[in-house]
């Protein structure tokens, strides 16, 4: 068997890598303690970084060298993590997380694991998508691409059902929060709308009884002393409220003990209490699905068959039962904590398959190839042969090389510019958007601008990001800026000169922009590339320290 193209969720709370075995089964490889999700947990000691099961225990005892939830952090410009008087990038540290996946899935199979696809939520601005391309980057793997975390589970999910849908994904994991609506349709998966919220998961639910039990123990005890300020006694009650979130999913009740400065209290948990506790949280996401589904139907999307459960925390009972009230879709749950990961293998196996398939329409170099595209019988030839190579059945070959994935873009894109007042003939700064939210991808979009000031020697286009569905949006603080480019200028090049700006965005969410000055033809392009997360330096210093690292 060919080396294989391995799919990984990088989750927020659990993490699982897997691949397409030698009898194209989809397999969870479980780690070295023999599981198949890896607590996405690192505990700093030494030359050491220990990653998973033994690093979440070891956080109650010394949470200040523990770091969680990092996923959160990813593509924060100033978030560093501290240890032994040097500063970790979220990028870097995630990369600890990947090496330990790819290090126990080679011991489990036998493959070396180099080319992966990384999932990441739907709602995942730029930097963070470029930030976890880069601790893969760190982890010495192949990123192949990063794909959003309900387009995988719906791969999944859509080659097992053979039956055209249109699908919500509900995807509520430990850290974030996506929604996105799918429609599969003869062979064919498309994207029509995403939304959610990146910082929005299952440890908002954790984070609600930890407070509730903190009050709670101060009531029966009369201690005013605050749990929350001792880091190990914290660490013990995310713990504790984590453990008591899953057993209200079978019990009506538990006992939560909380022992703390001598004083110890047994505090009773109700499902009702957490149900009431956590109903706010639960209603944002409704904010989202239902702000989604609005998107949806400026696309022509009328109806929804089903709403497809992904993600752990959709286990929470409260979620099946508020989603069937609101909406009064049919609800099921696929596969939530290992879905992404499975879709994430199918997609690097689709990618790896498509790739042997050009190459060998390359081979052919046929004059309808080169000049008008291959033909039916010359692509079905060279499926077959591929599948020969691969030594797998031709119709999972041509299967997966047919199927259309087709995304779209989870923000919009624009250029920093100033619009003239038409009453004042005053100029106000605007963001000019080429690219709106959940346009279908791949797109490309060209818009001509002019020079304010004559005989400037550069003009800096400033690439913005927002979530607004404006072409002209008013307030430019509503955006970030995640790239400039410098674009040369002619010599005494007059004031009302025009430049175009040319932005294109692949099926992967990747930018490529580029500047024109149309007098000189002077141009300039890039794949756009953030300098919101980690540094080159932060880099370079990574991949020294990466090179005397263990990781267990």
């Amino acid at each position: 068997m060919e080396r294989p193209v391995f799919g990984i969720d990088l989750g927020t709370t659990y993490s699982c890598i897997t691949y397409i075995d030698a009898y194209q089964d989809i397999v969870v490889i479980p780690n070295a303690e023999g599981d198949e999700l890896t607590p996405s947990v690192v505990y700093f000691e030494g030359n050491s970084r220990i990653v998973g099961k033994e690093a979440l225990a070891l956080a109650q005892t010394f949470p200040e060298q523990v770091v969680t939830m990092v996923k959160r952090q990813m593509g924060m410009a100033y978030w560093r993590f501290e240890y032994d008087g040097q500063q970790y990038s979220p990028e870097e540290i995630s990369s600890y997380i990947l090496r330990k996946l790819a290090q126990d899935a080679e011991q489990q199979t036998g493959y070396p694991v180099l080319d992966v696809v990384i999932t990441c939520p739907a709602y995942f601005d730029f930097p963070q998508r470029e930030a976890t391309a880069r601790a893969g980057q760190l982890a010495g793997l192949h990123v192949w691409e990063v794909i959003n975390e309900p387009t995988a589970a719906a791969i999944a999910y859509g080659l097992q059902e053979e039956k055209d849908a249109t699908i919500l994904i509900y995807d509520l994991g430990g850290g974030t929060f996506d929604v996105t609506i799918i429609e599969i349709q003869q062979g064919a998966i498309r994207v029509i709308a995403t939304g959610g919220d990146s910082t929005r998961g299952g440890r908002d639910w954790d984070e609600a009884i930890v407070l509730y039990l903190v009050q709670e123990w101060q009531k029966q005890t009369g201690a005013s002393d605050d749990i929350l300020e001792s880091a190990e006694a914290l660490q013990e009650l995310w713990q504790q409220a984590e453990d008591a979130k899953r057993a209200l999913t079978f019990n009506h009740a538990v006992v939560v003990p909380v022992f703390y400065a001598g004083q110890e209290a047994e505090i009773v948990l109700s499902r009702e209490t957490f149900h009431r506790l956590t109903a706010p949280l639960l209603e944002q996401t409704l904010f989202f699905t239902r702000a989604t589904l609005e998107e949806a139907r400026k696309q022509g999307c009328t109806s929804i068959d089903q709403i497809l459960l992904v993600g752990g925390s959709t286990r929470m009972l409260q979620v099946t039962a508020r989603l069937q009230e609101e909406f009064q879709i049919p609800i099921s749950m696929y596969d939530p904590d290992e879905a992404v990961a499975k879709g994430a293998a199918l997609y690097g196996y689709k990618l790896k398959v498509d790739r042997e398939v050009q190459e060998q329409l390359q081979r052919q170099q046929t004059t309808q190839a080169s000049e008008i595209g291959a033909l039916p019988q010359e692509i079905s030839a060279a499926q077959k042969t591929v599948a020969w190579e691969q030594g797998v059945n031709a119709e999972l070959v041509k299967t997966m090389n047919d199927i259309a994935i087709t995304n779209v873009a989870s923000h919009s894109f624009g250029v920093f510019a100033k619009r003239k007042n038409d009453e004042s003939d005053e100029y106000s700064d605007v963001i000019s958007n080429l690219m709106l939210i959940n346009t279908p991808l791949p797109h490309s979009q060209q818009r001509i601008y002019k020079v304010l000031e004559g005989n400037r020697e550069v003009v800096e286009i400033k690439i913005m990001e927002n979530m607004l569905t404006q072409e002209i949006v008013e307030n430019p603080s509503m955006g970030q800026i995640i790239g400039t480019m410098q674009l040369p200028l002619p010599k005494g090049l007059p004031a009302g000169a025009p430049i175009e700006v040319f932005f294109e965005m692949n099926n992967q969410g990747r930018l490529s922009i580029k500047g024109r000055e149309l007098s000189s033809g002077t141009q300039i392009e890039a794949t756009l590339q953030t300098d919101m997360g980690i540094s080159a330096a932060e880099m370079e210093q990574a991949q020294e320290r990466q090179q005397k690292l263990f990781i267990d």
